[in-house]
């Protein structure tokens, strides 16, 4: 008899990797509320669990399920992803040096530019779209990581993780990929050559504005990725139970809800790309985006659901439209299951390198009729 075909992804996640409690047989895994465990009367502890700081059954389930989506070795759940970014950061020794774009997540760009200005890391920020500048900053014996984030925030920047993980690795460095705008269902990461993975599980893996969590997961396991493990308990650096109970819950619907997204947002792009109040557009599903090529090759079933664009006439209409639109609600996060707007520049404050008109939108699960309606509404209104 033949074996059974393997399970597909979605599959996995709609079931939470078909796992059922034991005791009672529910299909919905229980919260781990406890703190601690008993010890048998040698010392031992016998459900594999100490202290909810380091380990939890609740994060046993969401770790397994997010290992399994992107096809790595280990996964370890952190309390926001700046939480699970900070601590990659944090575990090198005393002035390794650092690649980051400057194009990327802003508080963790300000974040290690104070690292840097305290002497704990040298950072020289490098696009790593282009090849050519990565190469050069590459020292090699004291280059450790290589941070890209793609397609980044708010630009959609893609970034060819193959050949930047070839160029890395060959300097000894590893290459750790923010895959939050993309998520596994879009991307893998790992398969494609990045040592760690992370994301903000508050996004698109949760889905529902309703979680902080963030994530990494490993392609092998290591010295390093044991002191991850090690700082991560110690610091106390770990969601609470309810929450990565939360997070499963959004993790099952996650298939569903980047789909759709990606769809509505692949809609709109299309739409504002074509629009005469609008200046440019930045979506990596759009032919013309300099980045296109590497992202239909590198990512599947669509390209993410975050689109900024510029409308004509500056910082001032792009204010106008924000706060014209209906639809839209203005917020600062992305990824959830409502659609939302956000002025990046006001956000970032002085020193960002985001266009003082850009606009950056997350596309939820609404119909795209009626978000595309709304910025056609609030676009003419702000031209009047």
């Amino acid at each position: 008899m033949a074996d059974a075909p393997p399970l597909k992804p979605a599959t996995l996640a709609a079931q939470a990797l078909g796992w059922t409690e034991p005791s009672v047989h529910a299909v919905v895994p229980p919260i781990h509320p406890s703190a601690a465990y008993t010890r048998t009367s040698d010392g031992r502890y016998p459900g594999g669990h100490s202290y909810t700081r380091d380990q939890n059954p609740t994060y046993d389930q969401v770790e397994a399920l997010l290992t399994r989506l992107e096809g790595g070795c280990e996964a370890l759940l952190f309390g926001s992803g700046m939480a699970a970014a900070t601590t990659v950061f944090e575990t090198l020794a005393p002035g390794a040096h650092v690649v980051a774009p400057a194009m990327m997540y802003w508080t963790l760009r300000l974040w290690l530019r104070d690292l840097a200005a305290r002497g704990r890391i040298v950072l020289d920020e490098v696009p790593t779209d282009d090849l050519d500048a990565l190469r050069a900053a590459m020292l090699p014996g004291r280059t450790a990581v290589v941070w890209i984030e793609t397609p980044s925030n708010p630009t959609g920047v893609i970034t060819d993780i193959a050949a930047v993980s070839e160029i890395a690795h060959a300097a000894g460095a590893m290459v750790v990929a923010d895959g939050t705008l993309a998520t596994p269902v879009l991307c893998r990461p790992l398969a494609l050559g990045a040592d760690l993975v992370m994301h903000s599980a508050t996004k698109q893996l949760n889905g529902h504005t309703d979680v902080l969590a963030g994530a990494l997961i490993t392609a092998a396991t290591g010295p390093h990725w044991d002191r991850i493990r090690f700082e991560r308990g110690y610091r106390g650096a770990v969601l609470g139970p309810f929450e990565a109970w939360l997070l499963q819950r959004g993790l099952r619907t996650l298939y569903l809800r980047v789909a759709a997204s990606a769809s509505g947002a692949q809609r709109v792009a299309e739409v504002l790309a074509e629009h005469p109040a609008v200046a440019a557009v930045f979506y990596p599903g759009l032919p013309d985006h300099p980045g296109h090529g590497i992202a239909a090759r590198q990512m599947t079933g669509g390209f993410g659901s975050v689109v900024s664009f510029r409308p004509h006439g500056g910082r001032e209409a792009a204010r106008a439209v924000s706060a014209a639109l209906r639809v839209f609600r203005q917020a600062s996060s992305l990824g959830g299951v409502e659609s939302l707007v956000e002025h990046r520049a006001s956000v970032e404050g002085e020193g960002t390198p985001v266009p003082d008109d850009l606009l950056r939108l997350s596309i939820g699960i609404e119909d795209p009729d009626d978000l595309i309606a709304d910025l056609e509404y609030a676009l003419a209104k702000a031209k009047r």
